[in-house]
């Protein structure tokens, strides 16, 4: 799927052994309703994965039907939420996110095909608790858009920072100057960044 990304930023020698260890981008965009996306991104907020998976699987069991409709949500009392396992600020964002959702400031997944990316980023940030991450996050693993590079990502800073063995992650600004370069596939740049932050959870620190 990603052919042309890898090629691309082989060229680079920041990426070319990098590349040669993780293999092809395992990259897979999941198709569904930016509502949902956004709920979903909401959920992974400041927590890890397994436990935001917990919640979102807590608030599914609320719906018979599958992922709650923003009606849904909004009939719901807070209290059900905060049972799922969120936050009372996670609470406000779900029930902005679903209200927007019901006015249609939040596109359908067809509609939201038909926008470019920065709209789309500047659309989203007007609801309670969706920053520039979220909408990237949507515009990545929902949208499959292949030129984003979440320059606020903790993950993606420390990737680049242990590439180049730095001893400080770069500032989000510079690290857009530098990924400039990686055009039009930042956003597999940003998954194999992600692998090298990864990779190095993974050594063990010898022994003393």
């Amino acid at each position: 799927m990603w052919d042309k990304a890898e090629k691309a930023l082989r060229r680079d020698p920041l990426f070319r052994p990098l590349l040669k260890r993780i293999g092809p981008c395992a990259l897979l965009p999941e198709p569904r309703e930016p509502y949902e996306a956004l709920v979903s991104a909401i959920a992974h907020q400041q927590v890890h994965g397994n436990a935001a998976r917990a919640v979102l699987g807590r608030l599914r069991g609320l719906h018979p039907g599958g992922f709650p409709p923003p009606r849904v949500v909004l009939d719901l009392p807070p209290e059900a939420l905060r049972g799922c396992g969120f936050s009372m600020s996670k609470v406000a964002a779900i029930r902005d996110i679903a209200e927007k959702a019901q006015g249609g400031l939040v596109p359908t997944l067809e509609e939201a095909a038909t926008l470019e990316d920065e709209a789309l980023v500047q659309r989203l940030v007007a609801i309670r608790g969706v920053g520039r991450w979220t909408v990237e996050m949507l515009l990545i693993f929902t949208l499959g858009r292949p030129d984003i590079l979440p320059v606020d990502d903790f993950g993606v800073r420390e990737g680049f920072r242990i590439l180049t063995k730095a001893e400080a992650q770069p500032k989000p600004r510079e690290l857009a100057t530098i990924g400039a370069a990686w055009a039009p596939w930042r956003s597999v740049a940003a998954w194999y960044l992600w692998r090298a932050a990864d990779e190095h959870k993974k050594v063990k620190p010898p022994a003393p």
